[in-house]
């Protein structure tokens, strides 16, 4: 049995496709004419360009608007005026062919993506080689071919794919993809999630011991592999995709009912989401609300700053689609894994520690006070919430409460209609935060548990670096301790109090936080269904009973091993 990186769940059966595909090498080659040869690169960059507009638009057309977002950083990438002018720079200036000076450049790009130490940032030099790949084949005068060439299922397996070859996969055929490269942000984790193929990314070496024609199983969840796997051994797994099938099945009548615990607890599931396409999603999972709206992916991939017009129609467009549902926008987080162009920070030895979120926008309190400005404008056409994230200290919630009353007075005094009665809140991601909650929550009308960055933070883990992935515990007591705190102290004040991390989706833990008294579960959409089961089997003195064993526990494997035994016993 190998073992990878599992990224989308279930089970795939069948016959290997081992696709060897190595990149292109072009020697330098000298030109008369610069001028005609920097004219063919831009015919090149205008023909990759149609084709990306082409998958982009086809996907949307089958409403898969937030992967097609992938092929938007493309069109950036080609437009981008820094990446297309060193490639012509250098055949001005060496005279060079455009393949060797594109290869030259891109390999240049490539190994600084591949140098980062942030897993996120390391994982996009796939599309620096996707684009360099589609502009290499036009100047060679190739067509765009299908990565595959296979006529039956299979699972195929490979070094890494590219954003366009995974989007041009036909889902007919392909049971399933196994990769050596990639982690669990890759956009082959991403795309391969939302078509539900089953994938395992981040086997090393795997095209060494998987051969065509070898019969696979693999386990999209667990990152199991099994490779001409014996009788016993392929009826085990025929059995247990058939049971994965059954429980997605039963999920289904879930995705439209209330989040309603047996003896009639009822909490909030909402969904987390970074763009208005998302939204279809959220609906069709049945969301009853949103609870994080992640505001800086409106800032991201383009050349300047959103105006205030811009945020508010995209803000309004959202809570008019949600109709009377919840939306928390949270304010810009941008710093750490997140950096714009148009807002260069300092290099920083740690950034997750450094100038971003809360500490940027009090800094820079233009851009701050006009994104508060759009969503209060926003606040008029739906049922809108305000949330800063990465609030330390008592002083930095005042500082940006005082930003948000100065753009209140100054809508009031000209007239413009915004909700008055707006829920303000804060992320409690923060150690500091977490143990001052108390003196907090006098302050707010709703905390958000942002588990994510408190599990870093409280362990002292990068949750981007692969070498101490271990150590990045979900389960370990000092969180959960934690979170029972700031629950409590929450509801001492009378204010709910959420959960916007991983962990919210987490089934496994639900019914801990459930519990401790956890009023709302925010988590990405397709989790809503299996979330919302859980929360409808439970009654609240088992849940309590759970909460209060694990609370007992002193360390991260007891919890875990009590946890999964309970989650068999009640599958």
């Amino acid at each position: 049995m190998l073992t990878g990186i599992g990224v989308s769940d279930g089970i795939a059966i069948g016959k290997a496709l081992v696709k060897r595909e190595q990149r292109a090498e072009f020697l330098r080659a000298t030109i008369d004419d610069e001028r005609a040869e920097k004219a063919r690169f831009k015919h090149a960059i205008q023909e990759a360009s149609n084709q990306i507009i082409q998958i982009r638009d086809v996907m949307n057309k089958k409403s898969e608007n937030e992967n097609a977002q992938i092929f938007d950083a493309h069109l950036m990438m080609l437009d981008d005026p820094e990446f297309v002018g060193q490639v012509e720079e250098l055949i001005e200036t060496e005279s060079v062919n455009a393949e060797y000076a594109l290869q030259t450049v891109a390999s240049r790009v490539i190994s600084m993506f591949e140098s980062m130490e942030n897993g996120y940032m390391k994982e996009r030099a796939a599309d620096i080689r996707d684009i360099e790949k589609r502009l290499n084949g036009i100047l060679q005068g190739a067509q765009p071919v299908s990565p595959t060439e296979c006529q039956e299922e299979i699972i195929l397996v490979c070094n890494d794919l590219t954003p366009s070859e995974t989007a041009q996969l036909d889902r007919t055929l392909i049971l399933g993809i196994v990769t050596e490269a990639g982690g669990k942000t890759s956009h082959t984790a991403i795309l391969t999630r939302s078509y539900e193929i089953p994938a395992v990314v981040g086997l090393q070496e795997a095209m060494k011991q998987i051969e065509s024609g070898d019969l696979l199983i693999i386990d999209g969840a667990t990152g199991d592999v099994i490779v001409r796997p014996s009788e016993e051994m392929l009826a085990a797994y025929t059995s247990k995709k058939a049971a994965w099938k059954n429980k997605r099945a039963e999920l289904l009548p879930y995705k439209d009912a209330l989040s309603v615990t047996k003896d009639g607890k009822r909490v909030e599931v909402a969904a987390n989401i970074g763009s208005l396409q998302q939204v279809e999603g959220v609906l069709a999972n049945g969301a009853e609300g949103i609870g994080l709206f992640r505001t800086e992916f409106l800032f991201m991939d383009r050349e300047t700053i959103p105006s205030e017009e811009e945020q508010f129609h995209a803000y309004q467009a959202i809570l008019e689609k949600m109709g009377d549902r919840p939306v928390v926008f949270r304010t810009l987080d941008i710093g750490g894994d997140k950096q714009l162009s148009y807002l260069p920070i300092a290099q920083e030895m740690n950034p997750f520690l450094g100038y971003r979120a809360i500490r940027l926008c009090l800094d820079r309190q233009d851009i701050f006070a006009t994104q508060i400005r759009a969503i209060l404008r926003a606040s008029a056409y739906g049922k809108a919430k305000l949330m800063f994230p990465m609030i330390s200290s008592l002083q930095e919630l005042r500082q940006a409460k005082a930003v948000l009353h100065d753009v209140k007075s100054e809508c009031r005094e000209k007239g413009i209609a915004f909700d008055e009665e707006m829920e303000i809140g804060i992320m409690i991601e923060v150690p500091s935060a977490a143990i001052v909650s108390d003196v907090l929550a006098k302050e707010v009308d709703f905390f958000s548990i942002g588990t994510n960055d408190l599990l870093q933070y409280t362990l002292a883990v990068d949750r981007m670096n692969e070498k101490i992935t271990r150590l990045y515990d979900p389960f370990h007591p000092a969180i959960l301790r934690l979170i029972r705190a700031v629950i409590a102290n929450g509801h001492k004040e009378g204010i709910w109090v959420g959960m916007c991390g991983e962990m919210a989706g987490d089934p496994r833990m639900l019914p801990v936080f459930l519990g401790m008294g956890l009023d709302e579960f925010s988590m990405s959409a397709s989790l809503i269904p299996q979330a919302r089961k859980t929360i409808c089997e439970l009654d609240m003195d088992e849940a309590k009973r759970i909460a209060e064993a694990v609370l007992q526990m002193d360390s991260s494997d007891q919890i875990l091993d009590y946890l999964q035994l309970l989650s068999r016993s009640h599958s």
